[in-house]
């Protein structure tokens, strides 16, 4: 009989990683370049400015490509995981993980994308990590495009601009089950896949100097639509390859309230939060939302979508929805209203809120309305696959007190499990990230959010030592009660 003190018997708590942001040896063994490969750390740019930091040209690229080195490319680095993962993945069983999010790198298995047969060095790396995480009893959720992408695919095609893509990621996926179906039960297609209005390139391969002039949006959305395609495309290969396979989308939860009861703040809220929705919309519902539609029609866009894409689409639905939430944002219509960064966006900032060192509100509440909303509006089961706070981590005395992310956690976690009380289907949970790694947006290490500290700094000085925080014996208890220790 399942505790009420207790999230259900089966819940899967764990951490998340991405390839590209842990791994480095991003020239050994085969492996080409990828789209992560030059993302720069730009040390006199705002670490709050991310757009300044994802800024992208064909010049900068062919600059990245000429420098050989990983001074100013942290995610060539990453936390040497790829030398370390026995070492990491047995600090993660200690913690007590039931599961670990992480990513296959497109680029390990084909260099360019287009390769016929998939690196073989590439293969052998990810059957021992996926060995030695069944040896300590973590299953796995494999993220099949966590922004990494082939950069051979974006300065040959756009990236996902060019429909033929779509075959490229189909064949790497086939492989992905056909290799590692043993050892992965969960997949995810593509890590928030909302995020290519955010920043294209990172998520789709796209450089706006390569876009037709004028055009731009409207092949921003032509890419998402060949992303929804694959999406149900690989869905339906990976049930065809195994029965037990479940297949999940994976959606950047932006919750959004409206600043004041002013109609035009409740008015841009709605259609902000339905903007939102319409990526897991797709993906779990089967259809473009009609509103979608006609939004796109009021702007002059036009999709090219076949017949044939609508039914791959409505026959190739996800098995579960995930989602990363960081923070919740405010609404107004009032232009001046005071802004705040978010996970790589802007918003009115809500002054009921306190903020990080980066400046995301945080709002623990607001993490068990998303649940609610998403629940009640999809009827599949969540997953929360993403979630947590960077903060700067001071060193004392070879330890590091970090209270603040205890707290953070633990109020997250007692909204959990409110919403599971109150008839949510949430099955399991990975912070974001268990590991000190390089931030995604700023590509600094200086942003951490790990239960485990990595001794290297923004210009990859360090030893890369691993040592536990304070709330790694916190987390390491909440796991082993079953959030039971969270009432106490």
């Amino acid at each position: 009989m399942q505790n009420t003190k207790t999230f259900p018997n089966d819940f899967l708590w764990g951490g998340a990683i991405a390839a590209n942001q842990v791994e480095g040896g991003w020239n050994l063994d085969g492996k080409g370049l990828s789209v992560a490969d030059i993302a720069s750390y730009k040390p006199d740019v705002d670490n709050k400015d991310y757009a300044a930091h994802m800024d992208i040209s064909t010049e900068t690229i062919k600059a990245a490509i000429a420098d050989k080195t990983d001074k100013w490319y942290p995610k060539r680095r990453g936390i040497d995981f790829y030398h370390r993962y026995k070492e990491d993945l047995a600090l993660f069983s200690e913690l007590g993980f039931k599961t670990l999010r992480l990513s296959i790198a497109w680029t390990r298995l084909f260099p360019t994308g287009e390769e016929e047969y998939p690196n073989e060095k590439g293969i052998a790396f990810y059957k021992e990590v996926f060995k030695e995480m069944k040896r300590l009893g973590i299953k796995p959720i494999v993220t099949l495009s966590h922004y990494e992408m082939p950069l051979a695919l974006s300065l040959k095609y756009n990236g996902w601009v060019n429909r033929r893509v779509i075959d490229d990621f189909v064949r790497f996926a086939t492989v992905c089950f056909e290799e590692f179906g043993e050892y992965v039960e969960y997949w995810l297609t593509f890590n928030e896949i909302d995020s290519i209005h955010r920043h294209p390139f990172t998520t789709a391969g796209i450089v706006p100097d390569k876009c037709t002039p004028g055009k731009e949006e409207q092949e921003i959305y032509q890419a998402l639509h060949h992303q929804f395609v694959a999406s149900a495309l690989v869905t339906k290969v990976a049930h065809e390859k195994n029965s037990n396979n479940k297949v999940g989308c994976m959606l950047t939860k932006l919750m959004t309230y409206p600043l004041t009861c002013a109609p035009i703040d409740v008015e841009l809220t709605l259609k902000k939060n339905l903007e939102n929705n319409f990526y897991a919309d797709v993906q779990v519902k089967g259809e473009y939302p009609k509103m979608i539609e006609a939004t796109l029609k009021n702007k002059g866009i036009t999709i090219e979508i076949t017949a044939e894409e609508r039914q791959i689409l409505r026959e190739n639905t996800v098995d579960f929805l995930s989602f990363s939430y960081y923070m919740s944002m405010a609404e107004s219509g009032d232009p001046n209203a005071e802004r705040t960064p978010g996970n790589t966006v802007l918003g009115v900032k809500n002054p009921y809120l306190p903020s990080t060192d980066w400046g995301w509100q945080i709002d623990p509440k607001g993490l068990k309305i998303a649940l609610i909303e998403l629940y009640d509006r999809y009827n599949v089961p969540l997953m929360i696959v993403e979630n947590g706070m960077g903060s700067v981590d001071v060193v004392e005395d070879g330890a590091i007190h970090d209270p603040y992310r205890v707290e953070y956690f633990k109020e997250h976690f007692k909204q959990m499990k409110e919403a599971i009380d109150e008839g949510v289907d949430l099955i399991g949970y990975t912070s974001w990230a268990p590991i000190d790694l390089v931030s995604a947006g700023t590509s600094q290490m200086s942003k951490r959010y790990g239960f485990i500290y990595v001794d290297a700094d923004d210009e990859g000085n360090g030893t890369y030592d691993r040592s536990k925080k304070d709330s790694f014996d916190w987390y390491q208890e909440v796991i082993a009660t079953n959030g039971a220790s969270l009432l106490e």
